[in-house]
């Protein structure tokens, strides 16, 4: 095990005990293994300078540019002194300046010609770029006698500029690496020699002698090629081991029964399904039947009928003696659940014993604030069986809550979801039960492959019959109010056609009046005025106010938010599905599930606050039922800024896949992939999920391969070594808890 030890040694033994504390606490780098894939961000050619042009504002930065000229200028009557220098490059001119002290050595070392790197943070000063106090390299050689060659070999090296911090500058880091590089010839190369040998792949030491310090661009790409392959192959082994354990776990198979519950609701449908619908159940049937546990992710747009997929796996499983649990991330969601499956169920959900002749079963709905003489009739339900499906929130897991034979979980909404909470459910079956995850945000399959590489995965990408179109625009609020006067005059057109419509706001808008003397508000107000961009965002309370006194006067207009009681939040909702609200002022807990076809306008509010999967998600509220849906993104978002971008983006299609990826190009990996990602120790460095589709494909198929011919991985002791590195214990479990 000698070999792995080099990697692990801590690197203060190396680097001194105040430099590993920087990494330790600011880069998160505590051995040798981790500074060597700690990879440079890109490269500089010392030959060719930084584009001074495109520097980011606040950020920590490295430029390489010239000093064309330096001057030093007094201030405080000549008590002061400050040292003001100006670097250019062929696209642009940056300030630097120092004081005080700090003035002597940049003085006598920056003269007009001179080139160096510079690192420091971009600020405006004047309207000008400026970094302060900036740290710095020189790049030529000072002493003119120096044999030119020497010269010329440094103006040719490729420069590493490492991920930095305030603390540490990239060229510290590069030091740093020096001297840790030479353990990399003790890496332990996870890829079976005849993968490597078949795809040409670099040894991993060489890899990461190249990716540190290249001699030629080519070198660069080699490096990366074969360190991305690393990332994905790992991990889709890691993903492949696991399906394969979940594919030995024992389950009970579970098959309809011919003239059962099944048929009997399929009888009643007034429409038929659709090929997509019919296509996934079928895949869902096909694993129901196996003895082994089905995990399986049903990906859907919003209203592409998951719910109806979904159910009728629930009433094949009850047909097949077991009880079916549907798993919602909020209580108004799973109120909603259980309402629209007993409605899609009629008498079928009012039956008596399971398996009884009447063919029905019963429905039951548990949630956390539940009235106790109901809470405990449900649970007798559960225990006796009575129940064949039961709708919840997290309450179905706690300890008191036992099933007869639970057959199925569906859980509603992946990413809200804990993987802790989808296995204490699991537990809760005599052998584990089937499983399939909805979500309605759809998943780039690249990132489906690398986040839920366990599930199987089906998607419904056709709407059902009935479904109507839904135009989007965004209302520009501030270049142009009079749009959103107008915006107010569409939804009264909406309601005066006999129609519904929903206004949604970032915020529920009572915490100013926490404080008693509204000081907060006041202060907000004040910063709101001096500049749009600090205002607080819009809140339901306010909004609902303003619309009832002023452009929806005489309209019904009412509030739903998560602060309410259950009850009145139910009493809201259902008022609202009777067509007895006109209006309804709420924030996201309308996102998910909410399903009224009547209801045919939606005005976003600071559309700019929400993610562009969370407004798809919103927009899927309207155009549910035979007329046109209509979604307006109001935003006070500067045209030309990244936000209207979005808002544009979430405009111009009503794919969600496309928008996934739209989303994901503009956030970083980190969030999407979110807790899975810190399931697997920050194992994406160089991949980028969506650019590296083919080497995550590619990699997955290996990765199969191997763990098939092997799942112990007995003949590659490589590629166990680096996966119980990669796994250490706590994320091993979290993995199996997937």
């Amino acid at each position: 095990m000698d070999r792995v030890s080099s990697f692990d040694e801590p690197l203060k033994k190396l680097l001194g005990g105040a430099t590993a504390k920087v990494m330790a606490e600011h880069l998160d780098l505590h051995t040798v293994g981790d500074l060597l894939h700690h990879y440079p961000r890109r490269y500089e050619e010392r030959g060719r300078l930084t584009a001074l042009a495109d520097l980011p504002l606040d950020e920590h930065v490295t430029v390489v540019a010239q000093v064309a000229d330096a001057r030093i200028l007094m201030f405080n009557n000549g008590r002061g002194k400050r040292l003001e220098v100006t670097l250019t490059d062929g696209s642009g001119r940056l300030q630097l300046v120092f004081f005080g002290h700090g003035v002597h050595k940049p003085h006598k070392e920056l003269l007009p010609g001179r080139q160096a790197m510079f690192a420091g943070k971009v600020s405006v000063f004047n309207r000008k770029m400026q970094l302060a106090h900036p740290t710095y390299q020189l790049l030529d050689a000072s002493d003119a006698d120096e044999a030119t060659e020497a010269v010329d070999a440094f103006a040719g090296r490729l420069l590493p500029i490492y991920p930095a911090c305030k603390q540490l500058d990239s060229w510290r880091i590069a030091k740093a690496v020096d001297a840790v590089l030479p353990s990399a010839r003790d890496a332990v190369d996870p890829l079976p020699a005849s993968l490597r040998e078949g795809r040409g792949f670099t040894p991993l030491p060489e890899a990461l002698l190249k990716v540190h310090r290249p001699q030629t661009k080519a070198d660069i790409e080699d490096a990366r090629a074969r360190l991305k392959w690393d990332e994905a192959f790992v991990l889709q082994v890691a993903l492949a081991r696991r399906r394969y354990a979940d594919t030995q776990l024992p389950a009970v198979a579970r098959r309809p029964v011919a003239d059962g519950l099944l048929d009997a609701f399929d009888a009643k449908l007034p429409f038929t399904l659709t090929e997509g619908q019919q296509k996934v159940s079928k895949e869902i049937f096909d694993d129901l039947a196996t003895e082994h546990p089905m995990h399986r992710l049903l990906q859907g747009e919003v209203g592409s009928g998951k719910t109806m997929v979904a159910l009728r796996a629930m009433l094949a499983v009850v047909d097949a003696g077991g009880q079916a649990a549907m798993l919602a991330p909020t209580e108004v969601l799973a109120q909603q659940h259980h309402r629209s499956i007993t409605e899609m169920m009629g008498e079928l959900a009012e039956g008596g014993m399971l398996g009884g002749s009447d063919r029905g079963t019963k429905v039951v709905l548990l949630t956390g604030s539940m009235g106790t003489a109901a809470r405990r009739q449900a649970l007798l339900d559960l225990v006796t069986g009575e129940a064949g499906i039961v709708i919840g929130t997290h309450a179905l897991i706690e300890d008191k809550v036992q099933f007869h034979d639970l057959g199925l979980v569906v859980v509603d909404e992946q990413h809200r979801f804990g993987v802790e909470q989808r296995d204490a459910l699991r537990s809760k079956g005599k052998q584990p039960p089937h499983l399939l995850v909805m979500t309605a945000t759809p998943i780039p399959r690249t990132v489906a492959m690398t986040v839920f590489g366990d599930l199987e995965t089906s998607v419904l990408d056709q709407l059902p019959a009935g479904r109507s179109p839904i135009a989007s625009h965004v209302v520009p609020a501030k270049d142009k109010p009079h749009f959103l006067a107008r915006a107010w005059e569409r939804v009264r057109e909406e309601v005066e056609n006999g129609h519904q419509a929903y206004v949604v706001c970032p915020r529920i808008g009572d915490e100013a009046e926490e404080d008693g003397k509204g000081a907060k508000k006041a202060k907000a107000t004040k910063a709101a005025e001096e500049d749009p961009e600090k205002r607080p965002p819009l809140a339901v309370l306010e909004v609902a106010d303003e619309l009832r006194k002023g452009a929806l006067a005489g309209l019904g207009v009412e509030v739903l938010h998560g602060r309410m009681h259950p009850d009145e939040k139910d009493d809201v909702m259902r008022r609202f599905a009777a067509g007895d609200v006109h209006v309804l002022v709420a924030t996201t807990v309308i996102e998910v599930g909410v399903n009224v076809p009547n209801a045919t306008a939606m005005v976003i509010m600071d559309a700019d606050r929400f993610g562009v999967s969370q407004l798809h998600q919103l927009r899927g509220r309207v155009g549910r039922g035979s007329a046109p849906g209509l979604c307006l993104l109001v935003s006070e978002a500067h045209e030309a800024s990244p936000a209207r971008a979005r808002l544009s983006a979430v405009a111009a299609t009503l794919d969600g896949f496309e928008l996934s990826r739209i989303d994901l190009e503009q956030r970083r990996e980190g969030d999407v992939l979110g807790q899975a990602q810190s399931g697997v120790r920050s194992s994406l460095r160089m991949l980028t999920v969506i650019d590296d589709e083919e080497v995550i494909a590619a990699a997955r198929e290996e990765a199969v391969a191997i763990v098939a011919a092997d799942p112990e991985l007995e003949h590659l002791p490589e590629l166990r070594t680096v996966l119980a590195a990669l796994l250490d214990k706590d994320r091993e479990e979290y993995l199996d808890k997937g």
